[in-house]
């Protein structure tokens, strides 16, 4: 199994990808050995991987991270780096690596503060491994300060410094940034590609990994988890009754509610789990004893990642409330599928029954008009919006259609 494996139906990104890794892996080689390195060389110190929710942007970016670190031998007999065996590749697909380092948004913004060890980082020689990678994962949000810092880093990087930025499209990025990235537009896979991945790789049943495959329209992170995680098939056949749900204005608040309360209720599962670990290993670190008090001067520290938990929960709860619009929208792009007789197939065939009273009971205007208050639902919740606000907004607008 290789590093590009899980890259569904991105053949041409993987071509380019491992001509890049194979030219960095020879420059590398070159350098050890003091021989000229290639004179031609499809290897960049920055690239950019777009594509829409699903496609794989970090995927494909943590991939690449893996190649560059690949240490295989069969790389001397003309093997193509990415074994995905190795110690380099497999501590860069976990995220241990010691010269790979994750960004991540912990909130809804990366502050400079959270970008100001790495951009220092970039700037030294690999320790261990044979590139310093640094992988944004959210470039989109990078906040004025921070942007400025990463566009610094990637004018003048050290040169064995790569940086891997990931964001929804090229527009998302300023165009200082992106002005100096090798661009890869990432697409979605296709409905079968999905199907297939979860089948070989998880172990799925066809006809399962068929339908998720279809609920999610080739989102592989949501079709691997509605795979085999009951409660997210629970939480989504909810999301699906809501339409169905608002016929009258107490219906619509109880609805919005619902809908928050289970946001929150995923956020607060997840920061049990995470917070109580963080936290606990910072007071350790700081030299505090099993149960005691913190030393002196340390309470900023526990408080700058007190901050950051709170910020990390407010983004979790956004993120599960987006995954639900999402299937909301498909729902309804379901609904006005029927009502203009289209053959496009139907992603949410095990709520047939419910598309097709509603598709009977409205008109196409008016569906259009639904989608366009889950659309502006996920604006406002951009905006900061108070998400209960912002959803509640959203229920009147699908009863009023």
């Amino acid at each position: 199994m290789t590093v590009w494996d899980d890259l569904v139906g991105q053949e041409k990104v993987s071509e380019q990808l491992t001509a890049a890794a194979r030219d960095a892996d020879a420059f590398v080689t070159a350098a050890a050995s003091d021989t000229p390195p290639p004179a031609a060389s499809k290897m960049t110190h920055a690239w950019l991987f777009t594509g829409p929710p699903g496609a794989g942007r970090t995927q494909a970016a943590r991939a690449f991270a893996a190649a560059l670190q690949c240490v295989s031998p069969d790389r001397a007999l003309g093997g193509v780096p990415g074994c995905g065996f190795c110690d380099g590749c497999h501590t860069a697909l976990v995220g241990t690596h010691a010269d790979v380092s994750t960004v991540a948004a912990v909130g809804t913004q990366i502050l400079a503060d959270d970008m100001r060890d790495t951009v220092r980082k970039s700037f030294t020689s690999p320790a261990n491994g044979r590139w310093q990678v640094i992988l944004v994962e959210d470039a989109e949000r990078l906040n004025e300060k921070s942007a400025n810092a990463v566009l610094k880093a990637v004018e003048e990087p050290a040169p064995r410094t790569v940086w891997l930025l990931c964001a929804p499209s090229i527009e998302d990025v300023l165009p200082t940034i992106r002005s100096r990235c090798r661009h890869l537009n990432l697409r979605t896979p296709s409905v079968d590609a999905v199907a297939d991945l979860l089948v070989r790789r998880e172990g799925i049943e066809p006809a399962v990994a068929a339908a998720v495959a279809r609920a999610t329209q080739g989102h592989v992170d949501r079709a691997r988890r509605l795979a085999t995680d009951p409660a997210a098939r629970e939480r989504r056949t909810a999301v699906l009754k809501l339409p169905l749900r608002v016929d009258d204005v107490g219906g619509c608040l109880k609805a919005a509610q619902e809908l928050v309360d289970a946001a929150a209720e995923d956020a607060k599962l997840l920061a049990e789990e995470m917070d109580g670990k963080e936290t606990e290993e910072l007071k350790a670190a700081l030299g505090a004893a099993q149960g005691g008090r913190l030393p002196r001067g340390t309470a900023g520290v526990m408080k700058d990642l007190e901050d950051k938990q709170k910020r990390r929960r407010t983004r979790t709860q956004r993120d599960s409330l987006d995954v639900a619009l999402t299937d909301l929208t498909g729902f309804y792009r379901d609904v006005l599928a029927l009502q203009l007789g289209s053959r496009v197939a139907i992603a949410n065939a095990d709520a047939e029954d419910a598309l097709e009273r509603l598709a009977r009971g409205s008109s196409p205007e008016a569906t259009l008009r639904r989608i366009e208050a889950i659309a502006a639902c996920r604006d406002a919740l951009d905006r900061n919006v108070a998400p209960l606000l912002a959803v509640e907004a959203m229920t009147m607008a699908l009863r009023a259609g």
